[in-house]
């Protein structure tokens, strides 16, 4: 969450550590004469990164450093190099959303070897719910019917071929020449295909990584287990043959291709049958890992290729940028306050948009938001259009999402919002105390338990009350609480947050 007025330049690809699962030996006593047979040896699981040497960029777009004034420059080196290394730190004790990282550089055939992919139980577990034992919303109609008609005139939205082609000054991988870079991508309903290209850039879309993460996410989030089966099978299925195709030592770009084209035209199939949307309608829910992918694609294709215009601000002013990262935003909406698909939420300094869109995709509710500085607002607005054409491509519908532009204080369609808001999230970290002020008179019109998530607290208390206005104390209860490290984008380190509770 942007600072009034912070875009969130960082993106949500915060990727947590690949998990990779290596077989260990337990060694054993040498067994006595002629007992009963020992058991055979066991196998623990390990998490250990295993850096991927498939491209010079296997993670292209890591979200840019948003040069706020909170970090110090050592957390901002620290945080840099993971990003670019593609490992970040865990969150609490939960994996993060983005955690199907795909490896390239393994070609294994020995079904006992792990090669990164889920286990069979874990890909159920995915299907049947979240797999995090969340609340599940049965009230929550996720399927958009409009997806799975055809449109005469096509859907616009932005290709990955607009941002990252040889157009671009990308170069081709994969052995490909310039006239095999071009690929397409089907999507889970009715709309056109995404065009890629097989190629590399710095800081751009990665055509391969995203090709195999689509097939995956189509797999486990919009088929059963037996409609998966040819993209899924461990040693024949489409992604290990694309994986196995853009292995490093392998370079097989017709196979590559080819396992795309029968992917294609197998999900088509589905789609044309109505397979995929009747799934759909019994979904209530989105796994976290596929909402953190949609809204990288949108933020990738829109804000990605003018990051440098957030850079900008006035230190020492309520024009400051920060930002609160995907799996934050996460906790709070799901774990903290159950936010359902009937509640409204609402974003004070939502800077290009991210938090506002994150919540009408994962929880599906009437999201607000409210941003003041205009290059960011105006990537918010391009956010928001690639946002709706990205959801439409993926077949599911999100709660509806309005972005204001101004002062929050002084717009009449926020304030009425407030009235009605269950959650509201403000990135009040370095907001001064004239603002945050303000934010308490305006809190006076909330609803009885509508719950204030923000970074600095509107009670006062021993430690800060020189900066917080005291009628805060007679309007709410507050929670104190931590978010670990890798949660924020200016600073590696965890912190404090507050959950403000209207009595």
């Amino acid at each position: 969450m942007p600072l009034l007025g912070g875009g969130k330049a960082n993106k949500f690809k915060v990727d947590p550590p690949k998990i990779r699962i290596e077989k260990v030996v337990v060694e054993r006593p040498a067994p006595k004469p002629k007992p009963k047979p020992t058991q055979p040896s066991l196998t623990k699981d390990s998490s250990s990164p295993a850096p991927s040497t498939h491209r010079p960029s296997p993670r292209p777009l890591a979200r840019q450093s948003s040069r706020s004034p909170y970090p110090s420059s050592a957390d901002e080196k620290r945080r840099d190099r993971k990003r670019k290394t593609g490992t970040t730190p865990s969150a609490t004790s939960r994996r993060s959303p983005a955690s199907d990282r795909v490896e390239f550089d393994k070609d294994s055939d020995d079904d006992n070897e792990d090669d990164g992919w889920m286990t069979l139980e874990t890909r159920k577990r995915q299907r049947l719910g979240t797999g995090d034992g969340r609340f599940t919303d049965p009230k929550r109609r996720l399927k958009n019917s409009k997806a799975f008609e055809k449109r005469p005139e096509g859907l616009k939205f932005i290709h990955a071929v607009d941002v990252a082609s040889l157009e671009q000054k990308c170069v081709p991988i994969m052995g490909a020449q310039k006239e095999d870079v071009a690929i397409e991508l089907q999507y889970p309903s009715l709309q056109p295909r995404e065009r890629y290209e097989l190629v590399w850039g710095k800081d751009k879309i990665d055509a391969v990584e995203a090709s195999i993460r689509i097939v995956r996410h189509v797999a486990e989030a919009y088929l059963t287990e037996q409609e998966a089966a040819p993209f899924t099978e461990h040693n024949t299925g489409i992604i290990r043959r694309l994986e196995k195709a853009s292995n490093r030592n392998i370079q097989d770009l017709a196979g590559f291709k080819a396992a795309l084209r029968e992917y294609n035209e197998l999900l088509l199939g589905l789609v044309e049958d109505g397979v995929v949307e009747k799934n759909l309608e019994k979904r209530h829910e989105l796994p976290r890992n596929l909402v953190a992918f949609i809204l990288d694609q949108v933020y990738d294709r829109t804000v990605a290729p003018k990051v440098e215009l957030l850079s900008k601000y006035e230190n020492g002013t309520d024009y400051v940028y920060g930002e609160l990262l995907h799996p934050f935003i996460s906790k709070i909406l799901v774990e903290q306050t159950m936010m359902t698909s009937e509640h409204v939420f609402v974003d004070l300094g939502s800077g290009v948009g991210n938090v506002a869109l994150q919540a009408a995709l994962e929880i599906g509710c009437e999201s607000w938001g409210c941003e003041i500085m205009e290059n960011a607002c105006n990537l918010a607005d391009a956010q928001k259009k690639e946002f709706q054409a990205r959801c439409m491509l993926w077949g599911v519908r999100p709660g509806k999402v309005h972005l204001e532009r101004g002062d929050f204080r002084k717009k009449s369609r926020i304030l009425d919002a407030l009235k009605r808001a269950d959650v509201v999230l403000v990135n009040n970290k370095a907001f001064t105390s004239e603002l945050n002020d303000d934010l308490v008179r305006m809190f006076l019109d909330l609803k009885t338990g509508c719950k204030v998530i923000s970074l600095k607290s509107f009670v006062a208390d021993s430690k800060n009350n020189h900066n917080i206005n005291d009628v805060g104390s007679t309007i709410f209860e507050v929670e104190e609480c931590t978010y670990p490290e890798g949660y924020v984008s200016w600073t590696n380190a965890g912190g404090e947050y507050y959950v403000s509770t209207r009595k």
